[in-house]
């Protein structure tokens, strides 16, 4: 409690509520919710709780993420909670040196009580052989669909076959594919499902698009961003080439942007994140890699400069925004290509976006056209709010009214 009252926290989120209670009766849960609605405390905090129950110091909890990124996250965010307790975590991950590797040996043989890693990282110290998971009393997946489609299917079968069949399993995810759920039925024991606005944006995200030539996509950005005074704005981009040209673009014009792609070192990732979440680099240009499980409060503006290719990773994109219950925006670039994309995802939300008119210094732009055989689910967005619901918000000035919708 100490902990908690420390890091600010008052009250449980929807997820916290419903899950808590039954991780700490030691059922298995699914347990399905959007970015931001704090997954990450609702398994942590009673793993704690159990950990500091226990007379005897051992490895009690396995926590698996996808990405460094996340790993190193939900080891801050335990360190946090545990200050005032005994208990004691590692983060597991590649891309490190042979310092880093030999430290995460010696917690991984004389024993931490949360190892949090990735599959690659953890399977290479499976294999030679000396870690023992034979006290191990729970397995948590986090963003196991995103696991998933990393291709780290068959790594998590051969990690469980190192754990003891007697454990408690947790799966954490934003959405539930059909081979999550083949998963599931592999590993979990008549698990509790808990489904939160599953493949849903939070509420509180204002939401929108421009259909824009790609020529036009840049000085469109560039008035975007002059336009709105955030202290805090994610761009997304779906190429590490797109986000490399997009710094030096927006650089070039004096605007304070810097780029996070896996072609940084581990360090030079970490530095980049750190002056994000300072608001020393006001703008940051990003990869997929940064969608999901970046724990970044406050952000004003989340801009996709490419439709995402996986209509669940626009979720994600946007989700990175209104974070908590506080409200954000959300925008999307939509070249001539990309509608049918874009439509649907307009499908998966059950909500169509609105189209925002080009500006009439950048010229014409395309139709909004994606194509008679996308089926489009018409939800009203009347009274000032668009999107997913941003209350009482306003659009840019230039945002006259909506492009009327074909």
């Amino acid at each position: 409690m100490d902990g908690l009252d420390s890091m600010g926290f008052s009250k449980p989120t929807p997820i916290q509520e419903q899950v808590l209670p039954v991780i700490l009766k030691g059922r298995d849960v699914i347990a399905c919710a959007q970015t931001g609605t704090g997954k990450t405390a609702a398994y942590l905090l009673p793993l704690l709780h159990k950990i500091s129950q226990n007379s005897m110091a051992h490895t009690s909890a396995l926590i698996i993420s996808p990405t460094r990124e996340l790993a190193l996250q939900i080891d801050n965010a335990f360190q946090g909670f545990a200050y005032f307790t005994h208990a004691s975590s590692i983060a597991v991950y590649g891309g490190s040196d042979g310092m880093t590797f030999d430290r995460e040996k010696k917690a991984l043989t004389e024993g931490a009580s949360v190892i949090i890693a990735t599959p690659g990282r953890l399977m290479s110290h499976l294999n030679l052989g000396y870690v023992k998971f034979d006290q191990l009393d729970c397995l948590v997946l986090d963003e196991a669909d995103k696991m998933l489609d990393m291709g780290f299917y068959d790594d998590i079968l051969k990690i469980i076959r190192h754990l003891p069949a007697k454990r408690q399993n947790l799966f954490f995810s934003a959405t539930m594919p059909p081979k999550m759920r083949e998963l599931a039925k592999k590993i979990l024991n008549d698990p509790l499902e808990v489904n939160i606005a599953i493949s849903k944006p939070a509420e509180g995200i204002l939401q929108g698009a421009y259909l824009t030539y790609d020529t036009q996509k840049t000085p469109l950005l560039v008035k975007i961003l002059s336009d709105k005074n955030l202290a805090s704005v994610l761009i997304f981009a779906s190429t590490k080439s797109g986000v490399k040209a997009l710094e030096r673009e927006l650089q070039q014009r004096k605007l304070p942007a810097k780029a996070i792609h896996s072609d940084l070192t581990q360090d030079e990732r970490e530095s980049v994140l750190l002056s994000f979440r300072s608001r020393n680099t006001k703008i940051l240009v990003a990869t997929d890699i940064l969608s999901r499980g970046i724990d970044i409060d406050n952000i004003g503006l989340v801009l996709n400069y490419d439709v995402p290719g996986d209509a669940e990773d626009y979720v994600h994109r946007v989700g990175r925004t209104a974070r908590a219950e506080s409200t954000g925006e959300a925008i999307t670039f939509i070249n001539d290509k990309d509608q049918r994309k874009f439509a649907t995802i307009e499908q998966l939300i059950e909500r169509e976006i609105p189209k925002y008119p080009m500006p009439v210094e950048f010229g014409a732009a395309p139709e909004w056209s994606p194509g008679s055989k996308s089926k489009i689910f018409h939800r009203p967005t009347g009274g000032g709010k668009s999107g997913a619901g941003g209350k009482g918000r306003k659009n840019f000035r230039h945002h006259k009214k909506p492009r009327p919708q074909a």
